[in-house]
């Protein structure tokens, strides 16, 4: 349990420094906006170029486990968009936001340490290959959901095409072959951008928590939450040990990589679209106190907490 929490700190330390400092009026409320800009339009680009640039995807794919991971993940989402639609009047955007944040999974400052910590070595291949994929397939999703909805097909290319995180994935995939080719300095500038996504995102996090409170309530983060931390890792559980064969830690690792509280992503997202930042934030902060308990749970059930 202690390790649990001492993994979260940090996530809810920085948190805490962008509530302080808004708080405090040592920020201004447009701070957290611009930040935010920041990291959607070129931290985060940066960072999935380099993950898709130089992950190591073997020729032979392992489809048992990214079905059985992908699709806990799609079930989760579509239950989540429906919830948010029928029973809390979310629509557009914001209706994206609620599936975005209860799919979308913190693996930079939980999933990772977690999960080597847990299995070491033998889980950084299972590991990165979920790293690979994971922000650029819900981001993908994420963004045509929300630029699909009373758009014509060439517009929705446009916007696509034009789109800082689509341009981050295609640069990424494009330059695979030619990576070793890219001087030391081009990487190091990359390296600076991709460091600064999750800090800086984590503060204009608190700062928007305070600027928002607990604005949409307890209840839709309150189901954004245990589908995030009950019914993502509970179907991929299935999947992975029932339905399709793999070794024990490839499973173990798809089963913590669901279990982690809802990613900061899903209020970017929120943000650069202005709706459902409400609701993505106090997901986040109530999922990531939730998974002290509930990651030291699936820790202890899969035998290796």
């Amino acid at each position: 349990m202690l390790a649990s929490f001492l993994i979260v700190l940090p996530v809810f330390g920085l948190i805490g420094l962008g509530y302080l400092v808004r708080w405090g009026k040592i920020l201004r409320e447009t701070t957290g906006e611009g930040l935010s800009d920041f990291v959607f339009v070129l931290a985060v680009p940066c960072l999935l170029f380099r993950t898709l640039a130089k992950a190591d995807i073997p020729a032979t794919q392992p489809w048992g486990y990214w079905i059985a991971y992908f699709a806990g993940l799609a079930v989760v989402w579509a239950l989540a968009m429906l919830i948010a639609s029928r029973f809390f009047a979310r629509k557009g955007p914001e209706l994206v936001v609620s599936g975005f944040a209860a799919a979308q999974s913190n693996t930079v400052f939980v999933g990772v340490p977690m999960i080597l910590k847990a299995y070491g070595d033998a889980g950084a291949v299972p590991l990165g290959l979920l790293l690979a994929v994971h922000l650029p397939v819900t981001m993908t999703v994420a963004t045509l959901l929300a630029e699909g909805r009373s758009t014509s097909i060439l517009k929705l290319i446009q916007r696509l095409f034009t789109h800082p995180i689509i341009i981050g994935i295609l640069l990424g995939s494009a330059v695979r072959p030619i990576v070793g080719y890219i001087p030391e300095p081009a990487w190091t500038l990359v390296d600076l951008l991709a460091g600064a996504a999750v800090p800086c995102a984590l503060i204009s996090l608190g700062i928007a928590m305070r600027r928002y409170g607990l604005e949409s309530g307890l209840a839709l983060p309150t189901v954004l939450s245990a589908l995030k931390l009950g019914l993502h890792p509970l179907l991929v559980y299935w999947l992975a040990t029932r339905v399709f064969e793999m070794p024990t830690y490839w499973s173990g690792v798809a089963v913590l990589f669901a279990a982690c509280p809802c990613g900061i992503n899903a209020y970017l997202f929120a943000e650069r679209y202005r709706q459902g930042v409400a609701d993505a934030s106090s997901a986040i902060s109530l999922s990531t106190l939730l998974s002290l308990f509930t990651t030291a749970a699936w820790l202890t059930f899969l035998g290796v907490g």
